[in-house]
């Protein structure tokens, strides 16, 4: 049996703006991302990456959702109302290409709401077509409005 890996991504801060998909899945590799803006918060998800090609607006919609929280993280947020129609949206604006051998089809991502209180700016609970997983993404890449 392989002993685990673990892949920090993005350790130093200077990998540019980025947005990854980590399907969870039993691999043996762990990925590590900072979240949550200034709370620092520390997650840890087993799976593959799957890098993403993001539209700007895309990430303008992500934005708008986490501005509020004014860069201190949105851990523990009871998510409702417009706000949570916002979030879907933005998540569901973000395509996951899904390959079988022969071809790619391109899917939106399904914000998961059964794992809501995981939720936070940078870390976000998502169902892909390839099973569940985490929308993660560089800190820099969503600012403040």
């Amino acid at each position: 049996m392989p002993s685990s890996r673990f892949v920090f991504i993005d350790p130093d801060g200077t990998g540019g703006d980025w947005t990854h998909v980590v399907v969870e899945a039993p691999t043996g590799v762990f990925y590590q991302q900072e979240y949550g803006g200034a709370s620092g918060q520390q997650g840890q998800v087993e799976g593959y990456l799957v890098p993403m090609s993001v539209e700007s607006g895309a990430m303008d919609a992500l934005a708008a959702v986490f501005e509020p929280f004014r860069g201190g993280g949105a851990g523990g947020h009871a998510w409702a109302g417009a706000e949570l129609d916002a979030l879907r949206e933005a998540v569901g604006a973000v395509r996951f290409w899904s390959c079988d051998g022969a071809s790619d089809t391109p899917h939106p991502l399904r914000l998961d709401e059964a794992r809501m209180p995981e939720a936070d700016e940078a870390w976000l609970p998502v169902q892909t077509p390839e099973g569940p997983g985490l929308l993660v993404w560089s800190p820099r890449r969503v600012k403040p409005m």
